[in-house]
């Protein structure tokens, strides 16, 4: 496993970031990547699902691949709300916050030139990357802003993984962004995956909206995994999605 800091111009933050790099033969045209967000929480698990799973990828359909991990330093739960929120002229948060909110919003653009001109070219200039078969992952705000990306520059990766998305951030603005997304494009090459939590009550409602506006115009894997929750998520449904995305 690999380990550096990238310092981003775009948004004066210094980022960890931990790539994981398959053992054996490289493929031709290079190893697909994962992007990883909240890397502090999910690199790890994600890392070893696809490095387990591969070993016998025509039994489980996963292939070898690069895995990034994306991660915050101390001011994880502050910073992600910048970094993973679109901007806008104002930013409502629900009653059930109790008028607790954090302090910065609006930095998914800024984050996204960190994505695609600092943190991408240096991954594909140190290891061997299929560009071409490049997925973002994202859980709760990251998951929101998973579909942020998709809905606004889709052509940056290839596959979307948004389990748990927080669709209800900011009045639901992504219900608005999906409907633009798909009036805009009639039929989408990009592939995404929606997991979400039984018990997750409000968001099941939600990830289900987005998830039926998408398949009109994408492939489109909805998925509730039942008798779980916002937290117990991620490694229920990880094998799934990692599957999806790896589908021809």
């Amino acid at each position: 496993m690999n380990r550096l800091e990238l310092y981003s111009n775009h948004t004066n933050y210094l980022y960890n970031i931990d790539v994981y790099v398959p053992e054996g033969e490289v493929p031709i045209e290079g190893f697909p990547v994962y992007y990883v967000l909240d890397g502090a929480s999910y690199f790890q698990i994600v890392k070893e699902a696809v490095r387990l799973q591969s070993r016998n990828a025509p039994k489980t359909g996963v292939k070898k691949a690069i895995v990034v991990g994306i991660g915050h330093g101390a001011d994880m739960q502050e910073r992600r709300f910048y970094d993973f929120t679109a901007p806008a002229a104002s930013y409502i948060y629900p009653s059930r916050f109790k008028g607790k909110g954090h302090d910065n919003h609006g930095g998914a653009q800024d984050f996204n030139q960190f994505l695609e001109e600092e943190l991408k070219p240096r991954i594909a200039s140190d290891f061997p990357i299929n560009t071409h078969q490049q997925i973002l992952f994202g859980h709760s705000l990251a998951g929101y802003y998973v579909l942020w990306q998709l809905f606004n520059v889709k052509s940056n990766f290839q596959r979307y993984i948004a389990i748990s998305p927080s669709i209800w951030w900011n009045e639901h603005e992504l219900l608005e962004y999906s409907q633009t997304f798909v009036k805009k494009y009639q039929h989408s090459d990009e592939k995404v995956f929606i997991g979400v939590g039984e018990l997750e009550m409000f968001m099941v409602d939600d990830a289900k909206l987005v998830a039926g506006t998408l398949e009109k115009t994408m492939s489109t894997s909805f998925y509730v995994a039942m008798e779980e929750n916002h937290a117990s998520i991620v490694p229920t449904v990880l094998s799934r999605a990692l599957r999806f995305v790896n589908e021809n």
